[in-house]
């Protein structure tokens, strides 16, 4: 058993969670990627056309997993109980479109006076995704172990009843437009990830995301299964792999618009 009073184990302890980060990032993009079969293809075309091996697999990878983290939740401390959160009226999804569109723009503004462009690195790794014009226009900014606060429109959110608010001060990147900032360093899978929402404001616009994402929230109640989020990670896990090819996020982005996945 480990222990926060052995110096050592402090070290393995902070390796745990690194690797356990990991381990939720690729979890949450398989998430993603089955709630996207979820609402395109009903189970009994996915049972009847799916491939059977992919699926029989499919199947087993999901069962083992969800037999290991049962065993891991039935060992943690009991959760406190939550209250389903209400339904929201259309002006209230109006009026919580349009507050988060208001913080976008409002960090954005308050980022990009420190914020610096793309290094030549940086846009070498990225240049196979994403267009010259987005990568010269993009601007970052590394807080180092700093964190992006917590919005003031979360006590309100908080007072409805919405508990799963995305947590700001532990992602890795947040994207206001087209500036992103790092709650820590900037890696290449980060840096991705806030390209692609760069990208996703360059074809909606800002008012059609916020909207997009806000009624999405209200009704899934997790932010990585809002699609526009969903999307993200997909793409992000498909740069990861070791033989990621060359794809366009942007022409990706337009096909989901087009068809309406967002």
């Amino acid at each position: 058993m480990y222990s926060w009073e052995n110096p050592d184990d402090r070290i393995a302890i902070l390796q745990l969670n690194s690797e356990l980060r990991q381990a939720q990032l690729e979890l949450i993009s398989a998430h993603c990627a089955t709630h996207q079969l979820r609402l395109r293809f009903s189970q009994d075309d996915l049972a009847r056309f799916g491939d059977a091996e992919i699926l029989r697999k499919s199947v087993e990878a999901a069962g083992a997993l969800n037999e290991y983290y049962s065993s891991l939740e039935r060992r943690m401390p009991a959760a406190k109980s939550t209250v389903p959160a209400p339904k929201l009226t259309e002006p209230q999804l109006v009026e919580a479109a349009t507050c988060v569109s208001s913080y976008l723009r409002e960090q954005r503004d308050h980022y990009a006076a420190v914020a610096s462009p793309l290094n030549a690195h940086q846009k070498a790794a990225m240049w196979p995704y994403f267009t010259e014009a987005l990568l010269d226009q993009v601007r970052v900014v590394e807080l180092k172990g700093a964190r992006v606060p917590t919005p003031a429109f979360y006590e309100k959110a908080k007072a409805l009843g919405f508990e799963n608010l995305p947590q700001v001060t532990h992602m890795d990147s947040l994207t206001f437009l087209d500036v992103i900032v790092f709650n820590e360093i900037i890696t290449g899978r980060a840096l991705f990830h806030g390209l692609v929402h760069a990208v996703q404001f360059q074809v909606l616009g800002l008012e059609r995301y916020c909207d997009l994402f806000v009624r999405c929230f209200a009704n899934t109640k997790f932010h990585f299964t809002v699609p526009l989020e969903a999307h993200a990670f997909s793409l992000e896990s498909r740069f990861a792999r070791p033989a990621a090819g060359r794809f366009s996020v942007e022409e990706q982005v337009r096909l989901w618009v087009k068809q309406n996945r967002y």
